[in-house]
């Protein structure tokens, strides 16, 4: 029996649309798993039954995480949020917690995941960080636009077996100071924190790059996709 993977959808206002960036579903199919997406409500009642149909969960790229959320006031530098995924998301999260479910936040999903921790976001890095390496690429996706330096000793660093990879990279928003319970694997050329994980749980990683969009040419997206769905069937 495959893991049931629950992956948290993208909302699409000028079509009023849930949608799914088809990476995020063949990335977990490819490492074994069985891709779930969750229904897009903010009712407690309907996540935790949503929930408890999965063997963990996939935090997905999207809109800008509410600065609400790590109790900043919005800058009109911040792009748009949505309520109800925000709402989706909290319980989520602490549902997973709470049942040592394994999370894997990609993008967004890092953000989200700091956030819920007590972190705070910089609301938009061309005003607020001195950017050095290119953070908001151009597509195709499926190329490298900055290496990432791997902390030693931390689960990233023994997946991968590597100092340092090249990753892709499309975010303007990123973690500023880091959550409790969070530990950073991974920074940028310019010191930014690219992955984090939680030592005190199963399987809660991160990562702010981008694994769907290149898995099939990068080993190391093909690695975190594996070891994320291997942990949700143990």
């Amino acid at each position: 029996m495959r893991p049931v993977i629950g992956v948290v959808p993208l909302f699409d206002e000028e079509k009023d649309s849930v949608w799914m960036v088809p990476g995020y579903l063949s990335g977990i199919e490819e490492a074994g798993g069985l891709p779930l997406i969750l229904p897009f409500t903010a009712k407690e009642e309907e996540v935790e039954e949503a929930a408890a149909l999965c063997n963990g969960f996939l935090f997905t790229g999207g809109h800008d995480v509410d600065p609400s959320v790590y109790g900043q006031e919005r800058k009109q530098t911040c792009g748009p949020s949505c309520s109800v995924r925000d709402a989706l998301e909290k319980k989520l999260f602490q549902t997973a917690l709470e049942n040592n479910k394994p999370v894997f936040g990609i993008c967004r999903g890092i953000q989200m995941i700091n956030a819920l921790c007590g972190g705070t976001l910089y609301q938009d890095l061309p005003t607020e960080y001195a950017c050095r390496v290119e953070h908001h690429m151009e597509p195709p996706y499926d190329r490298t636009a900055h290496q990432v330096e791997i902390v030693p000793d931390t689960p990233l660093s023994g997946w991968l077996r590597q100092a340092s990879i090249g990753v892709n990279s499309y975010h303007h928003q990123a973690v500023k100071q880091l959550g409790s319970g969070l530990k950073p694997m991974a920074f940028s050329e310019d010191g930014l924190v690219e992955a984090v994980y939680m030592p005190e749980q199963k399987f809660v990683a991160a990562v702010q790059w981008h694994p769907e969009f290149n898995y099939q040419k990068e080993e190391s997206s093909r690695i975190l996709f594996g070891k994320f769905v291997e942990a949700c069937g143990t």
